[in-house]
Order: structure tokens, then sequence, then C-alpha cells
């Protein structure tokens, strides 16, 4: 599956990645691709939870290529 992540420098000069689909769930990074990262991270760790909780994995935006 492949989620829509936005990425932008906050205020503070640090990057935010945040997915549309999970919304609250963001994270940070110094540069973009760390943010990227960080991000990937926790949300292949929030779907993992989601499944061992009986949760249903919401759909994914549909992502240009």
């Amino acid at each position: 599956m492949k989620f829509r992540v936005l990425v932008q420098p906050d205020e503070d000069g640090v990057f935010v990645a945040e997915c549309p689909t999970l919304p609250g769930r963001i994270s940070q990074g110094v540069t973009c691709n760390e943010a990227l990262t960080n991000n990937k991270d926790a949300f292949a760790g929030y779907l993992v939870s989601m499944g061992k909780h009986g949760e249903a994995v919401p759909v994914p935006l549909p992502v240009s290529e």
C-alpha cells in the first residue's frame, strides 16, 4: 500500500511529515528525508498495532506516481 505523506518545514526549521489518511499522526526530522523516514517507521508500527487490535486499516488516498 502507498499512502500520501505531506512534508513541510515548521517555524523552527524542523520538517514535519504527516499522513492525511491518519490525522494526528505526525513525525519530525531535521531534514526532509529524516522526517519521511521517521514517518514511515511510526506509520508501520501504527498499522501493526491496528492489526493486533482488530481495527480496520484505512484505505489509502490515491497517489500519483
